[in-house]
């Protein structure tokens, strides 16, 4: 069974969480570029979402869901599932942040899969109403996922996209929110409290789920259900650096680099777990 075949299965999923992981801790030493922990706080999300619960995810369908990636310094995360599905080739994933490669820090709609170009936190949503309210009066089936930040929530603009979709119902359009507790700055909490996430979007007009970010079955039934004729925010929440011990919840690695004692360090403890 082909790898983007398998990961629609809950064992394929948990293999492509596995491996994403895997390939995020190397390509973060070869390009020496950091933003691993973020990458790694959503491994089993996005395990979820490109191993089943989007439709059609990268391929040129008009039907198809449409995924924004609103923390686009968690691109490499995205490049591994769409390397994982075929989407993307191995020799290609390698170019990362490379000279002349379209795999950047951050991820452009110039490449095949990539739906939009993002990396100015709050914007993302914003798309996603757009597309969603589009797929309704063309009559498209298509869903619209959104995986967002907690730090990200702090934007106004996101506020303004979440009650226009909360206003006009959107149900097509989900938010899945990556809630590590930690931003550039220091813990999320402490820059602005929204310690209870649930209450706020379902004040503006969403359905609210609460799931452990890391169980990718939650994620993916919280993703998929149906439910109340409304947006849909699913509620994530995770670990910055998970699965690898000396980052996990630890603010430096938002930003800091590998080298290559910590790689081999951090590939031994994932294989461990396998």
């Amino acid at each position: 069974m082909s790898p983007e075949a398998l990961s629609e299965t809950p064992k394929g999923r948990q293999r492509m969480a596995r491996a994403l992981r895997r390939w995020i801790i190397e390509q973060s030493l070869a390009s020496n570029v950091g933003h691993i922990g973020s990458a790694l706080s959503v491994t089993e999300i996005m395990a979820a979402l490109f191993g089943g619960a989007l439709r059609d995810p990268g391929t040129r369908l008009a039907q198809r869901d449409r995924f924004i990636l609103g923390k686009g310094h968690a691109a490499l995360a995205l490049y591994g599932a769409l390397r994982w599905r075929g989407l993307l080739d191995e020799a290609t994933f390698r170019t990362y942040c490379g000279d002349g490669s379209l795999l950047s820090v951050h991820p452009d709609h110039s490449l095949a899969g990539v739906d939009v170009s993002t990396g100015s936190l709050g914007q993302g949503l914003s798309i996603g109403c757009g597309l969603a309210l589009a797929f309704v009066r063309q009559q498209n089936p298509a869903r619209v996922c959104v995986l967002m930040s907690d730090a990200e929530v702090n934007e106004g603009q996101v506020w303004e996209a979440a009650m226009l979709a909360g206003h006009h119902r959107l149900q097509a359009l989900r938010v899945v929110l990556d809630w590590n507790g930690l931003q550039a700055l220091g813990q999320t909490r402490q820059v602005i409290d929204l310690d209870r996430p649930a209450a706020l979007w379902e004040s503006v007009g969403w359905d609210s789920r609460e799931v452990d970010g890391h169980d990718i079955e939650a994620v993916h039934a919280a993703v998929t259900t149906v439910g109340a004729p409304r947006p849909r925010v699913v509620i994530a929440r995770t670990v910055l650096g998970k699965g690898v011990s000396f980052m996990e919840n630890q603010l430096d690695w938002h930003y800091r680099n590998l080298t290559p004692e910590l790689a081999e360090r951090a590939l031994a403890e994932l294989a461990a777990q396998a």
